[in-house]
């Protein structure tokens, strides 16, 4: 299949991993932050950490727009919908993340339909698979007030603009959006004016591998910034498994020469200025907050969107007058320091045992893009079995440890 079949070359994998193996110096390590959760996962299913030297080290990053999603924006939905009455139409994803109170969308789903729905509200939850759904939905019941939970990063934000514009268009006034969408420009630069990167030392960064889905909409132009100001070299990559590897080839030879520029791995989607009119349709729509919370980021300035005063009507914040409540997270989670790329899944002491994705405790076990889950998913947490496996034999017997 073409763009698949030969992106997964084992032949030309072991090739790649060679030319690594050279490039990279005995000298120096080089420390590389895959920014997107999709990255995160074709490493770990593929085993692209097992074909690389010691020397290099891949990083998660931020880049999973429902781990970054705080508990009080699930707790938001969720009380639009016992509270307020509404049909929360859904993805999949978001509806497992833990919440407060020992609540999620999926377990607030589970008790409405055990009580025959909310006795004082009559809220639903139900999951989709495209924000056309949330839309159909709408028109079929004129008698609900029907809430998109809208969430991603710039790849998802062109869809809700469309469909909040039709919904204009079509005079629903039964229809809204609970806008989460994030921006990615906004986590790069709060990763690298963290203090771990620029007081601490504790994150070393040598350059970013890009996200594919968000640069076919940005393009490559707003990563130029942060090449030029912090002197990060920035690697557009595609997801499959020879494209990281590329993008990891790509990224040494630049800090090997002392360059910080931005390549473009992925140009079989992605343009310098990636899709013009996706943009020009999120401009009309969408405005900068003033602040956004983001798991393990914190309050970030100008970092997330909301709809413009034009399309208030569709804004269920402004119709519900519901407020964002931040929540602390499990104290046992360690989320928010993998998302920073301080900590790895399996640093985190409750990872692969209270902590699993039939269990998830944080976000990150729970999205298919989650850094915890690829981990758990693709074996790449073998270390943390062995480790338990071990100190299970030194409680019945302490001569197995030696």
């Amino acid at each position: 299949m073409k763009f698949i079949d030969e992106f997964r070359d084992g032949d030309l994998a072991r090739g790649l991993a060679v030319a690594i193996g050279h490039a990279a110096r005995d000298d120096r390590s080089y420390s590389f932050m895959e920014f997107c959760g999709g990255h995160t996962h074709a490493i770990a299913r593929y085993g692209v950490s097992d074909l690389l030297p010691r020397s290099v080290r891949l990083i998660h990053g931020p880049g999973c727009p429902v781990c970054v999603l705080p508990i009080g924006r699930i707790d938001m939905a969720i009380r639009l919908v016992l509270d307020a009455g509404v049909t929360l139409c859904s993805y999949g994803d978001p509806m497992r993340v833990p919440a407060s109170g020992g609540l999620s969308l999926i377990k607030a789903k589970a008790r409405l339909g055990r009580d025959g729905g909310s006795p004082a509200s009559g809220g639903q939850i139900r999951m989709i698979y495209s924000p056309a759904d949330a839309l159909a939905v709408a028109q079929r019941h004129p008698d609900r007030q029907v809430v998109f939970f809208a969430i991603g990063f710039e790849t998802t934000t062109p869809p809700t603009a469309v469909l909040i514009k039709q919904a204009q268009a079509l005079g629903l006034r039964n229809f809204s959006v609970l806008c989460c969408h994030v921006l990615t420009p906004s986590a790069i630069a709060s990763i690298l004016e963290s203090p771990e990167v620029r007081r601490w030392g504790t994150l070393p960064l040598d350059g970013f591998i890009g996200p594919a889905h968000v640069s076919t909409i940005i393009g490559t132009r707003p990563y130029e910034f942060f090449a030029e100001e912090y002197r990060k070299p920035v690697v557009i990559a595609g997801f499959e498994p020879l494209d990281v590897m590329q993008a990891i080839l790509m990224l040494i030879k630049q800090v090997n020469t002392g360059r910080a520029v931005v390549e473009n791995e992925f140009s079989r989607a992605v343009t310098r200025d990636g899709n013009r009119k996706a943009q020009q349709l999120v401009s009309e729509v969408f405005e900068l907050r003033r602040s956004f919370a983001w798991r393990g980021l914190g309050e970030l300035p100008y970092s997330a969107l909301r709809m413009r005063r034009e399309f208030a009507a569709f804004d269920a914040e402004r119709r519900f007058a519901t407020d964002y409540q931040a929540v602390d997270d499990h104290p046992a989670c360690e989320c928010g320091a993998v998302l920073r790329g301080v900590k790895r899944p399996q640093d985190c002491r409750i990872f692969g045992n209270v902590c699993t994705p039939e269990n998830p405790v944080g976000s990150c076990m729970v999205s298919s893009e989650g850094a915890c889950a690829a981990h758990y998913s693709f074996g790449r947490f073998t270390d943390v079995v062995a480790v338990t496996e071990r100190a299970a034999a030194a409680a019945i017997d302490p001569a197995v440890v030696s």
